[in-house]
């Protein structure tokens, strides 16, 4: 019996598609669900220094919710570097322009600061709407609550 423990190798990881449908579901769990596919913490062979995750396809972005009174107090910033140029639009302003970068925000913020969290966030792909344009990698779909 082999006593050494398996690290899992780049070559060897198997990647699946998995979409998850955003239609009435919660920012943040949404984003915690995504990250931990996205990183691979759902499958036996995760190794946390190699990228063993699936893609993740978010539909509905535009339909996502938070909880409480956050839908009018969140906002989210951007500075560019310059005196006086903060930015700054709430979660409302930020849902009307561009939502998919509200999810986006929200998973890349739960992924690690290196070059591995940034590789596991490029498969993340989000759409605003139900359409999106991964249908011949026959993506998996999950559902939230379970």
């Amino acid at each position: 019996m082999n006593k050494s423990t398996h690290f899992a190798k780049p070559g060897e990881v198997e990647r699946k598609w998995v979409l998850i449908d955003a239609d009435g579901a919660t920012l943040g769990r949404l984003a915690t669900k995504a990250a931990m596919i996205l990183r691979g913490k759902d499958k036996p062979q995760y190794t946390p220094n190699t990228d063993t995750g699936d893609f993740v396809i978010v539909i509905n972005a535009d339909k996502v919710k938070l909880t409480g009174n956050k839908a009018n107090t969140k906002s989210y910033w951007r500075y560019s570097g310059w005196l006086g140029g903060l930015k700054t639009e709430s979660f409302k302003e930020a849902m009307a322009k561009h939502p998919e970068r509200v999810i986006e925000h929200a998973v890349k913020g739960m992924l690690p600061k290196t070059t591995l969290g940034r590789q596991q966030g490029m498969k993340l792909k989000v759409y605003a709407g139900p359409e999106h344009p991964h249908m011949a990698q026959n993506p998996v779909k999950i559902d939230l609550e379970a």
